[in-house]
């Protein structure tokens, strides 16, 4: 393993046990191989995200129905995708989204993509999530800004999602040194374009920098031409065994 550069100590690892966010495969009936596969008993998946049409769509969408259904049946967190465009989108849009979300699909919570990380957005943040607490008791919040962001969202969700990128940056990426004060739970890592050649470093890096929920997969985004979460990786099967069996806590 390359030498790993860190801000601050390592990070001790913590009773809880790693496992997968999944970000947000595509359309059932696209990937329907994909949807069966979170069902499979044993998988450490702690939520996956639904995401209809950008959101929740126009309109009850049958097989994200039945998708979700199967999910929540196997006894894991459907999160409603929710795109924040960075603290531009208007407030009432979003918590619109998160009312279909929760009338048609029975969601379990939110990931806020495209997140602010700036301190001057946290209020706004807070107002959201705090929305989003009331309408769904018990609710299920992850910010997905994909990197470090003031540390006063820490204290916002329930999980930050602290780095989005390729395996060529995440190898030499450094950790914050506030997160030291945090769990493992609290963050989500999710990286593409790891060769399986490379799992197992991705791994030790995952939890020397202190990530409880993690994402790795080959494919490629082509550039940013494409998401390259919405299909499993080419090694599913490798880094689930590798992980160990679980369930969604």
């Amino acid at each position: 393993m390359p030498h790993l550069t860190t801000t601050g100590a390592p990070r001790a690892a913590t009773s809880g046990r790693l496992g997968f966010g999944v970000p947000g495969c595509a359309h059932p009936l696209v990937a329907p191989v994909e949807w069966a596969e979170l069902t499979r008993p044993g998988t450490p998946l702690h939520w996956a995200v639904l995401n209809v049409a950008d959101g929740p769509g126009t309109r009850p969408d049958p097989h994200c129905l039945e998708a979700a259904g199967k999910l929540r049946n196997a006894g894991i967190r459907v999160l409603g995708h929710l795109d924040t465009a960075y603290g531009t989108r208007p407030f009432g849009e979003q918590i619109s989204d998160a009312h279909r979300f929760l009338d048609w699909y029975r969601v379990d919570g939110f990931l806020l993509d495209r997140c602010p990380t700036d301190r001057d957005a946290l209020p706004e943040v807070r107002r959201t999530v705090s929305t989003l607490r009331a309408l769904r008791e018990g609710a299920h919040l992850v910010l997905g800004q994909g990197a470090h962001p003031y540390p006063g969202y820490a204290e916002t969700a329930d999980q930050l999602v602290t780095f989005t990128g390729p395996w060529n940056e995440y190898r030499w990426s450094q950790v914050a040194e506030w997160t030291a004060d945090y769990p493992a739970e609290r963050f989500c890592h999710f990286v593409h374009g790891v060769p399986r050649t490379h799992l197992d470093e991705a791994l030790r890096i995952a939890r020397w920098q202190g990530a409880g929920t993690i994402y790795f997969t080959d494919r490629g985004d082509a550039g940013g031409q494409m998401n390259p979460f919405e299909t499993l990786p080419g090694y599913w099967d490798e880094i689930v065994s590798r992980i160990g069996p679980g369930i969604s806590e």
